[in-house]
């Protein structure tokens, strides 16, 4: 069970954002994602819940960012019930999409396990539905994802083999590298791997 520490900033001027300090394994029906979101002085900002399929697809998410609240599954495209400060005006809202993202590792590593690319294959294009901080705003957007190089590097506790995915957001033509291996980012737009305790998981 993986467990350790990215630190979050803008992904333009690399502000720091915070920190995220996660736990996460593979189980007998797909893969678990747990983690608590601090700011940069150190106060909560947050947590993550997120379960998937052994096909990647979302089962559970449950999303805290200040007082508000998002909890959602995939259910004909994906659907989530979004709650307000007050907890008066929850709203419930559905999307055509496949998954969900957000400023979590925890969404690229289950894009990745959803679209299960090869290397070299042509990049591949997916609906999500992004959660945007501080208040868990719903936006739909497109993206497509290609692997381009899967590489082994030797380590203490042997190879670990790291996947280099190019991400294009389809509205802006905007490009960016995501480095993966198990289900830990190494490094991303807007985060990095801190710390981490134990060697990530590898997927069969």
């Amino acid at each position: 069970m993986p467990r350790g520490r990215y630190s979050l900033h803008d992904p333009h001027d690399r502000t720091p954002l915070g920190e995220e300090h996660f736990h996460c394994a593979p189980g007998p029906s797909g893969w678990r994602y747990v983690s608590q979101r601090a700011s940069p002085s150190g106060t909560p900002a947050g947590s993550v819940d997120l379960a998937v399929d052994d096909h990647g697809r979302p089962i559970r998410l449950e999303l805290h960012a200040g007082d508000w609240q998002v909890r959602a599954a995939a259910l004909n495209g994906v659907t989530w019930v979004r709650t307000d400060p007050t907890g008066a005006h929850a709203t419930e809202d559905n999307a055509p999409a496949h998954a969900f993202t957000g400023a979590s590792p925890a969404f690229l590593i289950a894009t990745a396990r959803l679209l299960r690319l090869t290397p070299a294959a042509p990049a591949t294009r997916i609906r999500l539905v992004a959660f945007t901080d501080p208040v868990l705003a719903p936006r739909t957007l497109d993206q497509s994802w290609a692997l381009l190089k899967r590489e082994a590097h030797a380590t203490d506790n042997g190879p670990l083999t790291v996947d280099e995915y190019q991400v294009t957001a389809l509205d802006t033509g905007e490009q960016h590298a995501v480095h993966i291996t198990g289900d830990v980012v190494l490094a991303a737009p807007g985060m990095e791997l801190e710390h981490l305790e134990t060697p990530p998981s590898a997927f069969a």
